[in-house]
């Protein structure tokens, strides 16, 4: 059925010319009822191009309705299989993808075949899963977490193995061939560290420890005393010591002008006295005492007795005879009614104190005799005394 262009008209008693016709006919929009028996069309078809549908139920007098390629696929589009289609925009549903597709953009949220081959491309995050296949090969790209315990790197160059704050290695690195070039970690810990480190090494960063030896921590060796030392084939020392056996390590020499009378039988300090340091505990001390002591007794015979005591803090020891302190002899004159007798008397004696602290000398002396008068009377006269006190190495 065709309808007539309304947009010309005829006024009453116009005159009907070939123009006004050609208006009428030249401006028809025609619409059939049905259209049947078309020729299919050879050139492609754009989403945009419109196509007439007839509704066959309302017979030759229904109008075509107009519709694009784009809506009638919209609409009518179902599930299944459609050969040599080209679609662009987002699947939001499940596809089947045959194994010889090629995907140019978009993303895999999971791969789950073992003999995947992934030749190109970038995949953005590896989430789902534990890719176990021995024979993946990864071309390019970033390994973000290795998490198998049992995994073995065989070969290979890893400059960024660790690109993590914290740089820990949880688990063993199994690896015979290849190389590390960079720990990218300041603070991380290599728990699978040999710790025998064999030969020589060379530490840039970071503290290596080292085991002890025999040897222990402190400073060795002082004026006059030189350690000896005993280095391993390693060059570690493993024994220290500074025995310098029979070196005089230090003298020291006091004396004493004060007269001192004793006129007892019991032992009396003397006023001579002298006081050393060691510089070893292992040092023995060597004392010599000379000492200016008068004989006094109005009768045929008279001696004296001199012993050494040593004094540590408040502990004091006779080191010489502390009974009778007879170590300096005895003196007997006979013939006369009276003695007066000046020697001096001389007492030596090597002290083993075993300590380094400070040690005090002095002698200490008595009379014989006591009866008649009986005394002796040390540094007589303002008459010396001297005391010398050696440490000896032992």
């Amino acid at each position: 059925m065709a309808k007539f262009n309304t947009g010309q008209s005829f006024a009453d008693g116009d005159t009907v010319t070939g123009a006004k016709l050609n208006n009428i006919t030249s401006q028809l929009n025609i619409y059939t009822g049905v259209i049947s028996e078309q020729t299919a069309m050879s050139a492609t078809v754009s989403t945009a191009d419109q196509l007439l549908i007839a509704d066959t139920d309302n017979g030759d007098s229904g109008a075509a309705n107009r519709v694009t390629i784009q809506k009638l696929l919209n609409d009518t589009l179902t599930n299944g299989t459609y050969t040599n289609a080209n679609l662009t925009g987002t699947i939001t549903s499940n596809r089947t993808v045959a194994t010889s597709a090629t995907i140019t953009t978009g993303t895999i949220p999971n791969l789950t075949s073992s003999t995947a081959n992934i030749t190109l491309g970038t995949i953005p995050t590896l989430t789902a899963g534990t890719t176990t296949s021995t024979a993946a090969n990864i071309t390019n790209g970033t390994v973000q977490t290795l998490t198998a315990s049992t995994a073995t790197i065989t070969s290979g160059t890893y400059s960024g193995l660790i690109n993590s704050s914290t740089g820990t290695f949880s688990g063993a690195i199994n690896s015979t061939l290849g190389t590390i070039a960079t720990l990218n970690s300041t603070t991380g810990t290599i728990t699978n560290l040999s710790t025998t480190l064999a030969g020589d090494f060379t530490i840039s960063q970071g503290t290596a420890t080292l085991s002890t030896t025999g040897a222990t921590a402190g400073t060795y060796g002082t004026t006059g005393i030189i350690p000896t030392i005993s280095v391993d084939a390693k060059g570690r020392i493993t024994t220290i010591g500074t025995s310098l056996g029979g070196k005089i390590l230090q003298v020291v020499e006091s004396s004493s002008t004060t007269q001192t009378i004793v006129a007892s039988a019991t032992l009396t300090d003397t006023g001579l006295s002298g006081t050393i340091t060691p510089k070893s505990s292992s040092s023995n001390i060597l004392v010599m005492a000379y000492q200016s002591v008068n004989n006094v007794r109005s009768a045929a015979s008279q001696g004296h007795a001199i012993t050494i005591v040593r004094t540590i803090g408040t502990t004091s020891t006779s080191i010489t005879n502390s009974s009778t302190g007879y170590d300096s002899g005895f003196i007997s004159v006979t013939g006369v009614t009276g003695v007066q007798l000046g020697v001096i008397a001389s007492i030596v004696k090597l002290d083993s104190p075993g300590t380094t602290s400070l040690c005090t000398y002095k002698t200490q002396g008595r009379a014989y005799l006591t009866a008649s008068g009986g005394q002796a009377v040390f540094q007589d006269g303002s008459n010396a005394s001297r005391m010398i006190l050696m440490e000896v190495a032992a």
